[in-house]
């Protein structure tokens, strides 16, 4: 029976057509029958106004907001005070004469608790939480705020009233469940589920005569070994260390660095390669989704960075473009963190300790000089994409429930 549904996100949604792990899901729902609102942000920086756009089945409800991403820290804690009023605003006043039957919607943020309780009250509906982030513990892991503070306090009964307030909870992997669970003891294991990042499914067909005549249009170097880092670059991902794998391996003929992405932190890979005049490395800021695609694969071996601070167990989503290319990934990460683990267990892999430098670069070494190792490898982590993380199977953990 097709459902009413509204999926609630920060990032910004504009055309469901792109890939992403939010756009691949929603369209999951729209193949199936049901009625899709996406609620999301209109971040200051793009100087437009809030717009509500209906089609057949689909609509866009854009509010605008302050920026809440990659900006300072100030505006980022504004904007996330202010966002749940925002929001919260916008659906009373475009989505009055609707009746949701179900709630989706992600974290960050944790303030979506008066949107979530308003729509329940109004709708009777169920709600479906996408535990993305674990905040604000995550803050506290990196510095930002101090445990036990007014403000970590504040955050802290805002994120167990989420919990308290949604029907079920997708988790991004079995660490993260346990970890939910052993915070929040008051849950019950029968709302907590894994539904981990996930996409669509697309075969790329790569060999290596499309890889080299795409290494060309970019102009990439043809025969090296190219390790990939795509996304975020902020404290989370250890810029610091980064940069130290990129000078330490400069003299390395079979050895070759690209990052590509943007963020806080960004300006340090930037610097670093400048500044130490590297060959062996490239940086490009953010490109759009399609060049991203392209440079995915084009590259052999994806990287994975977690801080070692972490006390959470996060689940990089940029894992997933690794794994649809056929890359294995080197996963340098805290000890919570069971991303390793994972590709440890398919044969997709190597799980390294974040700051362990020696180690770090001869497991490049051992990748840059086997072909063998990076098809096995790539084979198999194409495989654990199809096994754990498909858009489909996320739709039909979250349809069942209802």
């Amino acid at each position: 029976m097709s459902k009413n549904i509204l999926f609630i996100t920060l990032v910004k949604i504009e055309n469901i057509l792109e890939r992403g792990i939010y756009t691949d899901l929603i369209r999951e729902f729209l193949n199936n029958g049901h009625t899709i609102t996406v609620l999301s942000p209109f971040e200051r920086r793009e100087n437009k106004k809030t717009s509500y756009i209906k089609t057949e089945r689909l609509n866009y409800l854009n509010v605008k907001t302050f920026n809440i991403q990659k900006t300072n820290l100030l505006e980022k804690g504004i904007g996330t005070f202010a966002v749940e009023f925002q929001f919260l605003s916008a659906i009373k006043k475009y989505t009055k004469d609707q009746k949701f039957d179900l709630l989706i919607y992600s974290t960050p943020p944790i303030t979506f608790y008066k949107v979530i309780e308003f729509l329940k009250k109004r709708d009777n509906c169920k709600t479906y939480l996408l535990l993305k982030d674990i905040f604000p513990q995550n803050a506290v892991d990196m510095g930002l705020i101090k445990y036990n503070s007014p403000l970590y306090n504040y955050f802290r009964k805002k994120e167990k009233k989420l919990y308290d307030i949604s029907d079920n909870i997708g988790c991004m992997s079995i660490a993260n469940e346990k970890y939910i669970l052993l915070n929040n003891k008051e849950l019950s294991e029968q709302k907590i589920e894994v539904n981990p990042n996930s996409i669509a499914y697309k075969d790329f067909f790569s060999d290596n005569e499309k890889k080299r005549n795409l290494r060309k249009q970019l102009e990439l170097p043809e025969e090296k070994t190219i390790f990939f880092y795509g996304g975020n670059l902020g404290k989370p991902q250890a810029v610091d260390v980064i940069c130290e794998i990129l000078k330490s391996n400069e003299n390395e003929e079979n050895i070759y660095f690209l990052i590509v992405g943007s963020g806080t932190e960004a300006f340090k890979i930037k610097n670093c390669i400048s500044e130490n005049c590297l060959k062996n490395s490239l940086y490009l800021d953010a490109v759009p989704k399609a060049k991203f695609d392209l440079i995915v694969e084009s590259c052999d071996v994806g990287l994975l960075f977690l801080d070692k601070k972490f006390t959470i167990p996060n689940f990089p989503s940029r894992l997933l473009s690794y794994l649809e290319n056929y890359m294995p990934v080197i996963a340098a990460t805290d000890d919570v963190s069971d991303v390793g683990d994972i590709l440890e267990k398919y044969n997709a892999g190597k799980k390294l300790r974040i700051g362990d430098l020696e180690q770090f670069n001869s497991t490049l070494k051992i990748y840059a000089n086997n072909k063998d190792l990076i098809k096995e490898q790539g084979d198999n982590g194409n495989y654990l994409l199809k096994d754990l993380f498909l858009a489909s199977d996320s739709y039909h953990r979250i349809i069942s429930k209802l």
